[in-house]
């Protein structure tokens, strides 16, 4: 999977990184690679886990589907079996 950021969030996104190096922060991310890999896999633990501190960033953006579905929690990720 190839993800395309838009070069003024890569900009931003480049300055955080930036300033976690320079001044450190609580979960202090190396890379532009590894702060997407990091929201991304707390996207996917707030869509699977409801309750979760992930859960309510979901709630703010819109990206919890209208289904009892997206209520219940899983375990694993991906569709239930």
């Amino acid at each position: 999977m190839n993800i395309e950021i838009h070069s003024a969030t890569l900009s931003e996104l480049m300055y955080m990184i930036e300033l976690h190096q320079e001044h450190g922060a609580a979960n202090a991310m190396e890379s532009v690679e590894n702060m997407v890999a990091y929201i991304l896999g707390s996207v996917a633990d707030g869509s699977r886990r409801p309750g979760s501190w992930e859960r309510e960033m979901l709630y703010s953006m819109g990206l919890i589907a209208d289904s009892n579905a997206h209520e219940i929690y899983r375990s694993c990720y991906g569709k239930p079996k």
